[in-house]
């Protein structure tokens, strides 16, 4: 049986968040050993023309929920971006992941074709839903995640590979 769009999309949008929450927690927990400023950790970046933490966190989110909603045929519901705090970035990631699992399989019958079109680089760019899912939601969501534990990593916050991939089922 061919893997389904919603068992192609869904489960690692919830998988990759469970494990960002898990990185956040550990990152809150560094800051408090050491006695260091959350905000020095939520604004810091790679290179200064990177976006800092708390964006590559909410655009993971953003990822996830709009690309599950998107594929699913429905408008995703609007978050703020104004988290300051590592509670309210774990916050966003679990506001989420409730609503990932919302999203039932049937909602992606027919998904695979469906169009959706999303600005890209500021042009209207309309993709078929396998597209959207394989060059466009995966790839930013991996990427942002991937930006967002390397510059806890970068700033000492110990965490390795396994906390990137969580638990191998």
């Amino acid at each position: 049986m061919p893997l389904s769009m919603f068992e192609s999309s869904v489960p690692i949008f919830v998988k990759t968040l469970t494990n960002l929450r898990s990185i956040l927690a550990k990152a809150a927990r560094h800051a408090e050993a050491k006695k260091i400023d959350e905000a020095a950790l939520l604004q810091a970046r790679l290179y200064p023309d990177m976006l800092p933490f708390t964006r590559q966190v909410q655009i993971a989110s953003d990822m996830a929920r709009g690309g599950g909603a998107r594929l699913a045929g429905v408008e995703p519901p609007a978050y703020e971006d104004v988290e300051k705090s590592f509670a309210e970035l774990t916050a966003r990631v679990d506001r989420t992941l409730e609503y990932l699992n919302t999203l039932r399989a049937a909602q992606f019958d027919g998904a695979e074709a469906r169009p959706i079109t999303r600005p890209v680089r500021g042009q209207p760019k309309t993709f078929t839903g396998v597209n959207y899912l394989q060059q466009f939601v995966l790839p930013n969501l991996f990427f942002h995640a991937t930006i967002a534990y390397a510059i806890l990593r970068h700033n000492g916050v110990e965490l390795g590979k396994a906390d990137f991939l969580g638990a191998l089922d």
